[in-house]
Formats: structure tokens, C-alpha cells, sequence
């Protein structure tokens, strides 16, 4: 059993030091129109944080004077946020502006010229290096007709777009921006995978998540106990996960954060309560959990802007739910066996399950009490 308590003790360890998943998400919409090219880049509080100096950084929201106060530095890294090519050339913004909008997100906005010829155009993001790693950026460019000529969920290691030639009708205005004004593409078969890799890469990260099925399984006898857990898991969070990025539904993430860290702690107090047996009824709790966590799944294609005004919501939302199936499924594959096996032991079924129970739900209170005494 010493193994058994090695684990219990760097999962209560690697409890405190990984905090909620945060997918690092930032958007770009552009409308190609006649004589400019406007980009407005925008990013969420913790992101638009990183970009400053560490000595105008802060904790929590922004008040206008503090937002005010790194105004300049601020306009001064909205230069630096994009490279724009025609040519062998590269293009100079002819205006810029930064503002502070609703919820602390900071919004900045470029005007680039364009010549009358309407070239090909190369958008390279400079600041996505910078930011935490995994950070995305979905950037889509239409015409003025609201066709998409253009799109790209954007990484580190791959930030550049490259925007096709338009035709006399067509103009240039490229906006990177804030999540509610994207609309999101039909969606090719290169934006159609990065949609089911980020799908992974959020479940993967998802620490929350993954311990709550980890506080589901691991008290399961059979398999079919699994099958009907990871079932109704997918099911409910398949309905609120559609609701909420169809915007049906919104429900604030201060309410939504603190319950799934909630539902943690229950899951973990129950299996200690029952002493590692599988409790009746576990799937109808599973169920009603997964509707919650649902809603912080639909989280990333939100602040993707993937659902405002309906269009384009298909291949997103069914591509990033396939992704998050994906990745339970290769998770579980990997933990599944290990529990199998172990609960072979009678003793770890008397004491190791409600040991491990016991470091979920400390683990669970853990992010409860951050997510609302610390928040």
C-alpha cells in the first residue's frame, strides 16, 4: 500500500498547484472592404495581463484609472501584435485605439491602408510566443457579404494567415478581437481537426474534470457500471455544452466554476461514506454533474465566440465535443486497467478506494474554497 499513499499524496500536492483549466483563448474576425484593413485584437483579462510589464500587472479586475494608467504601454503593445504583409512589404497601422470593454477584456483596435489592387494579404499573430502555453487564437476573415475567404485556430508554433487576393467588389477590414462579434466558419478539414485537438487538449488539462471521473470509476464493479457512467456523463454534458455555446442557456461562470468543484467534493464524500462500494443510482448523479460541467466545457468555444448568431455552429461544436470524447476515452483506457487490477485486492477496496476518495474530495474543496472564498 505504500505506492497507493505515495499517489494519494502528490494527487492532494498536484491538487494545490493545478488550478482550473484555462484553455488561453483569443479571437480574430476580419471583413475584407475596400481601402483598410482594421484589426481589433482582443483578449481576455489574464491574457491582456501577461502582455504587460511585471510592474503594471495585477490581480483581479481592472478599475478605468488602473486600465487608464497603462494606457500608452498599451498602445504601444497593440503596434506589436500583428504583422501584415502585401508583397515583400509590411504594412504600418495608420491608427490604433485601446479600450477596456465589458468583463476586463481589453480590445485593440488597428486600422492598416490597403492598396486599390486589393493584394493577397500574410497575418502573422507576434504575441502568441508570449502568452501561456497552449494559448489559441481563432481567427476568421470575410468579404463584406459575410462569406469566410479565410480561417485558422492559430498556436504558437503556427500564427500566420495567409488571406487570398479580392476581387474590385471586395475590401480589407480584419478584426482579431473580442469573442462576441466572431462568427465562426463552415470549417475545412485543417480548422475541422485543430477543433478536435483542442477538444483533447481541453479534457487533457481539464484537472477538474478528469478527477470527478476519476471519483466516478473508480468505485466501478463491471463494465457495464462504466459504460453506463461515461455514458450519461456524455450525454448531459453534450446538452448543456450545445445549449450554452448556442447562447440558450448562460449560465455565469462564477456559478458554474464553484458547482463542479462541488461536485467534486460530493462525489469524493459519498465513495468514502460507502467505504469504496459502488453506490445505486451513480449513473442519475452523473447525469445531473455532467450537466454542470457541460456548461464549463462550453466555456472554450464562448470565449471562441463560436455560436453568436448562429452561424457556422455545427462543425465547431460537434468537432470540439468529439475531441472531448477522445480524450476521456485515451484517459480512461490508460486508468481503467490500472483500477481493475487493484481492486482485485480486497484491501484495496476496504481502504485504498476510500483513501483516494478522500484526496478527490480534498481535492475538490480545494478549488470550492478558491473558487469562492479566493475568488
Amino acid at each position: 500500500m505504500n505506492f497507493l499513499w505515495k499517489f494519494a499524496v502528490t494527487l492532494c500536492a498536484l491538487s494545490a498547484l493545478l488550478r482550473a483549466h484555462d484553455p488561453g483563448i483569443s479571437t480574430a474576425q476580419g471583413e475584407l472592404r475596400a481601402d483598410a484593413l482594421v484589426l481589433t485584437t482582443g483578449f481576455a483579462p489574464a491574457d491582456a495581463q501577461q502582455l504587460l510589464p511585471p510592474t503594471l500587472r495585477h490581480e483581479g479586475a481592472w478599475t478605468q484609472s488602473e486600465f487608464d494608467a497603462a494606457h500608452e504601454r498599451l498602445l504601444a503593445i497593440a503596434s506589436q501584435l500583428w504583422e501584415i504583409r502585401h508583397g515583400g512589404g509590411v504594412v504600418s497601422p495608420r491608427e490604433m485605439r485601446v479600450e477596456l470593454l465589458a468583463g476586463d477584456n481589453v480590445s485593440f483596435t488597428l486600422v492598416f491602408p490597403r492598396g486599390p489592387d486589393r493584394p493577397a494579404l500574410t497575418l502573422r499573430a507576434l504575441k502568441l510566443t508570449e502568452l501561456p502555453s497552449g494559448h489559441r487564437q481563432f481567427v476568421i476573415v470575410s468579404d463584406e457579404t459575410g462569406a469566410v475567404v479565410a480561417k485558422k485556430l492559430m498556436k504558437a508554433d503556427d500564427a500566420a494567415l495567409e488571406v487570398p487576393a479580392s476581387g474590385p467588389e471586395s475590401a480589407a477590414t480584419i478584426s482579431a478581437g473580442s469573442a462576441g462579434s466572431v462568427k465562426p466558419p463552415a470549417g475545412d478539414t485543417a480548422t475541422w481537426w485543430e477543433f478536435v485537438k483542442l477538444g483533447v487538449e481541453h479534457i487533457a488539462t481539464g484537472y477538474d474534470h478528469l478527477l470527478f471521473l476519476f471519483g466516478l470509476l473508480v468505485v466501478c464493479r463491471s463494465f457495464r457500471s462504466i459504460v453506463a457512467i461515461i455514458s450519461c456523463f456524455t450525454l448531459a454534458h453534450s446538452i448543456t455544452l450545445a445549449l450554452a455555446t448556442l447562447d440558450w442557456v448562460n449560465v455565469p461562470a462564477r456559478f458554474v466554476e464553484p458547482a463542479i468543484a462541488a461536485s467534486i467534493v460530493f462525489v469524493g464524500v459519498e465513495n468514502v461514506l460507502r467505504r469504496g462500494e459502488e453506490p445505486r443510482g451513480r449513473w442519475a448523479l452523473t447525469f445531473a454533474f455532467g450537466l454542470v460541467h457541460g456548461f464549463g466545457f462550453a466555456s472554450v468555444l464562448r470565449d471562441l465566440g463560436v455560436g453568436r448568431g448562429g452561424d457556422g455552429i455545427a462543425m465547431p461544436l460537434i468537432t470540439f465535443n468529439l475531441g472531448v470524447e477522445l480524450g476521456q476515452i485515451m484517459i480512461a483506457a490508460v486508468v481503467l486497467p490500472m483500477v481493475w487490477r487493484l481492486r482485485k485486492n480486497e484491501k484495496f477496496v476496504a481502504r485504498g478506494v476510500p483513501a483516494l476518495s478522500a484526496v478527490v474530495a480534498l481535492a475538490g474543496l480545494y478549488w470550492l474554497v478558491e473558487r469562492t472564498v479566493f475568488a
